[in-house]
């Protein structure tokens, strides 16, 4: 049944192709950009308040381009475009980020911006205008049980799914969320782009955290935090084997940037942010064998008994099978025992470098169960 719907409006052909979707529906469509920076004025943009400036070869959202692509797909569907300001707000965002950081973590901004912003604040504003559901161009699907209740799942795409970011949104707001492109492979999103005339129909996919620069994140941490957490490049037997520029430059996993020459391939297998100190060791030794995450947030009944499921451990990896139990205070501990009767294609052994700070997320194969982050 046709309704007033708000879409976040990125300036991606995603974004773009949904609210196009919506419109052919017949829905009452309203555009929201979400702008994040310091508001100004900018030629072009029909007075829609956006990011100050732009960086070269930027492919991240919320910039200057993504503004004024937004509000050309938006004439182009005639429907109107709103600026919604989410300045103070994101500053949470960047806070978290810098300070996971510090702590030795591997943070997860996006995850955090869709929970706490476009499935958060944006429901706000769908509350003030009136509008029964908000959409986004994520590649990921809903679908209603025998009760009509919707549950999320994994996007038909599934080297463009992003089910995995969208594991925190309230339980109780996938009944009020659309999200159109989510049946579409990347390519019928683009040919329907190209056959609507859609300005964003080649523009290349976002693949950067949208507020700092590509490679440039440790100076961002470390001017947050009051300098750069450097420290000693050390064993996992104890022994120093170098320095390091700051804990803000690795993640456990990483094989590049220590700096360290052994004759073997070394890998960060912990970060310790007491004494700064990077630990690292051969591939053997990094975590990959179970997890404890906390945080936990269910889109289903919280379990109280150990099941089995496939856990996805960080954007873009396969999931792996698991055993859960659940633990007190919204925590669960994940076990992989590196095989599974059946185990997906698409799924793997194991699931990688387990870097505290991610978030680990549950899957019954297609389905979104939950998920927590690890520690």
């Amino acid at each position: 049944m046709p309704s007033r719907v708000v879409v976040a409006m990125s300036g991606g052909v995603d974004s773009s192709v949904a609210a196009a979707m919506l419109v052919e529906a017949g829905h009452e469509v309203v555009g929201v950009f979400m702008r994040h920076g310091s508001p100004a004025a900018a030629a072009g943009d029909g007075g829609l308040p956006i990011l100050a400036a732009a960086r070269p070869g930027h492919q991240g959202c919320c910039s200057v381009e993504d503004a004024v692509d937004a509000r050309r797909v938006a004439d182009r569907l005639g429907i109107p475009l709103y600026p919604l300001d989410l300045s103070d707000d994101f500053h949470r965002i960047i806070d978290y980020f810098a300070d996971e950081y510090g702590r030795g973590r591997t943070p997860n901004p996006c995850v955090r911006c869709n929970t706490w912003l476009k499935f958060g604040r944006l429901f706000d504003y769908a509350d003030a205008v009136g509008a029964s559901h908000v959409a986004t161009g994520h590649h990921a699907q809903l679908r209603a049980d025998s009760a009509g209740r919707h549950r999320l799942h994994r996007g038909c795409d599934r080297g463009k799914d992003q089910s995995y970011v969208l594991f925190e949104v309230p339980r109780e707001r996938l009944d009020r969320m659309l999200l159109p492109v989510g049946t579409l492979t990347k390519d019928e999103v683009r040919e329907r782009a190209r056959d609507l005339g859609l300005s964003t129909a080649s523009k290349p996919d976002s693949q950067e955290i949208c507020f700092v620069a590509p490679g440039q994140h440790p100076q961002l941490v470390a001017h947050r935090l009051g300098g750069s957490r450097a420290g000693p490049v050390v064993s996992t037997a104890g022994e120093v084997l170098g320095e390091h520029a700051g804990i803000e430059h690795f993640t456990v996993g990483q094989r590049h940037g220590t700096g360290i020459a052994t004759g073997e391939r070394l890998y960060v297998v912990r970060i310790e942010a007491d004494g700064c100190r990077v630990v690292v060791g051969p591939r053997g030794e990094v975590p990959e064998q179970q997890l404890t995450a906390g945080e936990a947030s269910w889109l289903i009944e919280e379990p109280t008994e150990p099941f089995q499921a496939f856990v996805q451990c960080r954007s873009g990896r396969p999931p792996a099978p698991a055993i859960l139990t659940p633990l007190p205070g919204r925590r669960f501990q994940a076990v992989f025992p590196g095989h599974a009767d059946g185990l997906p294609a698409d799924a793997a052994p194991w699931p990688g470098a387990i870097s505290p700070g991610q978030a680990a997320v549950v899957y019954d194969h297609e389905r979104v169960l939950g998920g927590g982050w690890i520690e």
